[in-house]
């Protein structure tokens, strides 16, 4: 089988501005398309970036950005979205990205995966945003555990920490993905080990060769500019803080494949991958078929949406007299 190029990204939004992410969103499909990519991953709430003021502010002070964050949101059926699936089409390449997807009066920590034609083909929610994101984003359902099938093979996307999650992972292993968009935010943002970028950069490593698959990690930077954007409310700062990128390819035997870029800098990492690698990976370690054991665990997936309201109506058609227009303004 033909190697496969693939791409992912390294960068930083154009913080809170939905429409000029969207632009820098299609500038780096086409510079990936240019280089012989079929595929181009973006990181986590990549329009309109990672909301940074939640670890920054008090409830208060968060306000105005909440605000300029919902306002910044991006719709399924919008004319941003149709922008980024004309790009994906015109660029004949498949475009996987996180956004703050905005259905009806909520939020969520969204991803969608285009294909070459333009369509949809995977629209999923983050099941469990994680710590303070819960007091932005709603939760997704069981139906947001999906793999789409496609030109290339079978592609699942999940968000940040649900790469932590065990039976998260193997949901979307069961239905035979073969390369995960894995996508986070800026790393080493907390100082420490927690949410580094050795320690998520090492999970993605093991997760391929837990999987069998190809993984695909990109991640956000932070420059001056940020820290500009979340310090611009009245008593607000964001602690200064450069980098956090951590793109990187991995294949099934967790083997690094993609060129490394510093982690200030902004960029797209590529590599070349063959599925046919995954088959050498399976024959050892399987873990949903021969190297499991369903006689001793039992996992259950509840794949049905979970909507908050459920509709029970006959419908109704109710006559009303003609309007009256001569008398409108006659009362006794």
């Amino acid at each position: 089988m033909a190697d496969t190029r693939v791409a992912s990204v390294q960068a930083e939004p154009a913080w809170l501005d939905l429409a000029a992410t969207t632009d820098k969103t299609i500038e780096l499909t086409r510079e990936a398309a240019r280089n012989g990519a079929r595929l181009i991953a973006f990181p986590e709430l990549w329009l309109p970036g990672y909301p940074i003021f939640l670890m920054t502010t008090t409830v208060s002070q968060e306000l105005p950005y909440v605000l300029r964050y919902r306002t910044a949101a991006l719709a399924v059926d919008s004319p941003d979205m149709m922008r980024l699936r004309l790009a994906a089409r015109e660029n004949n390449i498949i475009v996987a990205f996180g956004f703050a997807e905005r259905a009806q009066s909520s939020l969520y920590m969204s991803q969608c995966i285009i294909d070459e034609t333009g369509e949809i083909v995977l629209h999923r929610r983050k099941l469990k945003p994680t710590h303070v994101e819960r007091t932005l984003f709603g939760q997704g359902d069981g139906s947001d555990l999906q793999v789409a099938p496609t030109s290339i093979g079978r592609i699942g996307a999940l968000n940040c920490a649900e790469n932590m999650q065990p039976l998260t992972k193997l949901a979307l292993i069961a239905e035979d993905e073969q390369i995960r968009v894995s996508s986070w935010p800026p790393l080493d943002y907390y100082g420490g080990a927690l949410l580094s970028g050795e320690s998520i950069v090492a999970l993605n490593q093991s997760n391929a060769m837990e999987a069998s698959e190809f993984v695909l990690m990109s991640t956000q930077v932070v420059s001056d500019t940020a820290i500009h954007v979340f310090s611009s409310e009245p008593g607000t700062s964001a602690p200064p803080f450069a980098g956090g990128g951590y793109a990187r390819i991995f294949g099934p035997d967790s083997t690094l494949l993609s060129n490394v870029l510093p982690p200030e800098q902004e960029g797209i990492v590529y590599a070349d991958i063959d599925l046919t690698t995954i088959e050498i990976a399976n024959h050892f370690f399987d873990p949903v078929g021969h190297y499991s054991r369903p006689d001793i665990f039992e996992v259950t997936i509840d794949r049905r949406p979970k909507p908050a309201v459920h509709h029970i109506t006959t419908e109704v058609k109710r006559s009303y007299p003609p309007l009256d227009t001569e008398n409108t303004n006659s009362r006794t």
